[in-house]
């Protein structure tokens, strides 16, 4: 049985649209363009598949979130952070103690902070 979810005002400011999402449909266009506009594709920026092999040798010996477990909890790490943003530069991009094992929740909560 489906459940009704009665729909509600576009998130956008001034925008009355509404919809059952965050955004209508023209402001969910723009805001992913937003988003890429002028962006590298993930491969530019180095996350080629030498980094997937790395990645994942990196995973199998740091398995742990480095920030949950400082916070008592064991979570298992499912991203390498980079914990001083590169910026392209590839020194920093692979220097191994710039790394660091994170779990999904505390690397989007870092990447959305900007850190």
């Amino acid at each position: 049985m489906a459940v009704y979810r009665p729909k509600r005002p576009c998130s956008a400011p001034g925008c009355s649209v509404l919809t059952d999402k965050t955004y209508c449909d023209d402001h969910d266009k723009q805001r992913m363009k937003d988003d890429d506009y002028g962006r590298d594709t993930a491969h530019q920026r180095g996350y080629d598949h030498r980094w997937q092999k790395y990645r994942v040798m990196f995973l199998r010996r740091n398995p742990l979130c480095v920030h949950c477990t400082d916070s008592g909890m064991t979570v298992p790490a499912t991203e390498v952070d980079h914990i001083v943003p590169h910026r392209g530069d590839r020194d920093l991009f692979w220097d191994p103690n710039n790394h660091q094992g994170l779990c999904k929740s505390c690397h989007s909560k870092k990447t959305r902070k900007g850190l």
